[in-house]
């Protein structure tokens, strides 16, 4: 049988807090579900990726934190464990989650119970479906999405799918080398961009952050 270990954290920003179940560490795997996993294409590998809370998921955190997301419908992609969007449900925005691993869904809806908030929308999805049923967005986030080079074409398209006319794009990457080529395509779409460090990163992050934020837009 199958034992997955999990640990609580609180997670600190100024007057709120952010509870959390999270897988323990990164050796965590759940084999009984492995055929399953399998069909996804998830390894034993990189399934315990979407299950801890990563530094690029802090520093976003902590940015979106005092942004204007009044009357915004927000989308954080690849969400994980999803450290934003509960901090933004709990702030009462209008935010949906959507991963590509099919246990991201438990995980994000008891750490909804956790907190006492409401129900977080989710959907399952890669950025190559065609048939997902999310609809438009005000302002779409992600952190640490940036880690393969040749999921480019197929992020910048679903972004560009699931975005209005006027938006904006918030991501935050730790510097994996691919945000270059990313911008530019994301310009080939309409988009216009500028990136910058974090502030104060030290104080919530045992180390320092190596990457930036990166802000795309469209008017």
């Amino acid at each position: 049988m199958s034992t997955i270990r999990v640990k609580y954290n609180t997670y600190e920003f100024n007057n709120i807090d952010i509870h959390l179940k999270t897988l323990r560490d990164r050796q965590q795997y759940d084999s009984e579900k492995e055929q399953e996993l399998n069909e996804y294409g998830i390894s034993s590998a990189t399934w315990s990726l979407f299950g801890v809370v990563w530094p690029a998921s802090k520093v976003l955190a902590h940015y979106i934190e005092n942004y204007d997301v009044e009357n915004k419908r927000i989308l954080e992609i690849g969400c994980g464990i999803a450290l934003t969007s509960h901090l933004l449900n709990s702030k009462k925005a209008d935010i949906t989650a959507t991963d590509y691993n099919p246990d991201v869904e438990s995980f994000l809806n008891e750490n909804t119970k956790l907190n006492h908030l409401k129900k977080i929308p989710f959907e399952r999805t890669s950025w190559t479906d065609n048939t997902d049923r999310l609809g438009k967005f005000d302002l779409i986030v992600g952190s640490d999405i940036l880690y393969e080079r040749w999921h480019i074409k197929e992020l910048s398209n679903f972004i560009n799918k699931h975005v209005k006319d006027k938006c904006e794009i918030i991501i935050s990457d730790p510097g994996r080398g691919n945000h270059a080529k990313f911008s530019k395509t994301m310009v080939s779409l309409g988009f216009s961009f500028m990136q910058f460090k974090p502030k104060k990163t030290e104080e919530y992050l045992s180390k320092a952050f190596k990457g930036q934020l990166i802000k795309y837009t469209r008017k």
